[in-house]
């Protein structure tokens, strides 16, 4: 994308994908790991820059972020006029025709224009007001399922325009085929795996694993599966300018993933060698239904995990030092009580030599960790403030 009347230029794009609050640090380690360059965490979520290309490789392989944006313009936007003015400078017929359809979506912080509503019809109006005195025709807003969605950020009177690379947000990996309540979503699942230490060498274990999510995600990153490979199709496959030669960039980004998911190379190519089958990673839950549904998911994602039906009491170390990761319930979405912490804690006590890491939702959720936090990283789950909490049983 360019802003019209000006050449193109080879100049890297700017990319933003977006976070949920609390997992900036994991995307940022992520993306570096992934061999991104110019890498910046900021608030909301991680820049990165590079060919167009490096956007559909984000999309294909980033297992913590949200949402990949292509930042398009930067405009001074103290107005309604001077924003649609802005907006309507930037040439949208390499993205839009009368055939696809438009979608925006806006914020605004510390500035004049604070209706979001407002901002977001502006920049529509400003898109499609440019295509039908160009073409004499103009696309139609979708709100569900656009072929092109805008993000416009408002900021001290600076509107930044984003275009959306993923279509449907990342976390929908497609294997999630049954569910109990509250799952966590696969995005902040990763996320708070990487947070939480473990070096996708010694072994884990989610002792109330619920449908899954947290066991799934670490195997597909030990194994060194993209995430975004069983996907259809990302939102820049619906662009106008996703022609013949884009086509063949993401077909050999797929193919590529598809080698490493089958002989377990993880990205980037300098990386060691890892079995295919990774380390061991075990799931076990009290509830039937969610064993039922966790196995489903597993097998839906192509992986071939233990996962049982027992109670927490059940826990007991790996024979080498390995990794707990566990969700617990708590009152804000689940029923969760004292004596089910005090049992998960003396479970805990017996994981000598192992490390312990509890997504608590509440303050009465850190009860399960027997002994003061190593460490500790605020995350959000949706709206809700959590507390990862993390410590080293000796």
């Amino acid at each position: 994308m360019s802003r019209s009347d000006e050449p193109p230029t080879n100049e890297p794009f700017l990319f933003f994908a977006t976070a949920a609050k609390g997992t900036e640090p994991a995307i940022r380690d992520e993306l570096r790991e992934l061999g991104f360059r110019g890498v910046r965490a900021d608030r909301g979520g991680v820049h990165f820059r590079g060919a167009l290309s490096e956007g559909f490789r984000a999309c294909l392989w980033s297992r913590s972020a949200v949402r990949v944006l292509l930042l398009l313009a930067e405009i001074e936007a103290p107005d309604g006029e001077a924003l649609y003015e802005g907006v309507r400078d930037i040439d949208w017929s390499q993205v839009l025709d009368d055939k696809r359809t438009l979608a925006v979506r806006a914020f605004a912080k510390d500035s004049a224009l604070t209706h979001t509503q407002f901002i977001a019809q502006k920049t529509k109006d400003a898109v499609v007001d440019q295509l039908r005195d160009r073409t004499g025709a103009r696309p139609d807003v979708d709100r569900d399922d656009p072929d092109v969605l805008l993000f416009v950020h408002l900021s001290h009177d600076r509107a930044s325009v984003y275009l959306d690379m993923s279509g449907e947000a990342l976390h929908r990996r497609g294997y999630r085929q049954s569910t109990v309540e509250a799952p966590l979503k696969e995005s902040l699942a990763a996320a708070i795996l990487r947070l939480s230490g473990w070096d996708r060498e010694r072994p884990l274990v989610d002792p109330m694993c619920g449908s899954g999510t947290l066991v799934i995600e670490a195997a597909m990153w030990a194994r060194g599966i993209a995430p975004g490979l069983s996907r259809e199709r990302f939102g820049f496959e619906r662009w106008r300018s996703f022609g013949e030669d884009e086509q063949r960039i993401v077909r050999l980004l797929r193919e590529e993933a598809r080698s490493r998911a089958a002989s377990g190379l993880r990205p980037p190519a300098a990386a060691a060698r890892a079995a295919n089958t990774g380390p061991p990673i075990w799931g076990f839950d009290v509830d039937r239904t969610a064993v039922d549904a966790a196995r489903a998911n597993a097998r839906s994602a192509g992986l071939d995990l233990r996962i049982d039906q027992r109670s927490v009491d059940a826990l007991e170390p790996f024979a080498t030092p390995g990794h707990v990761i566990v969700n617990p319930p708590y009152g804000e979405r689940l029923p969760g009580d004292a004596p089910l912490y005090a049992s998960m804690a003396a479970a805990f006590r017996r994981m000598t030599g192992h490390r312990v890491a509890v997504l608590a939702g509440s303050p009465a959720a850190e009860r399960a960790l027997p002994r003061r936090p190593d460490k500790m990283q605020i995350v959000y789950n949706g709206p809700l403030p959590c507390r990862l909490i993390m410590a080293d049983i000796p």
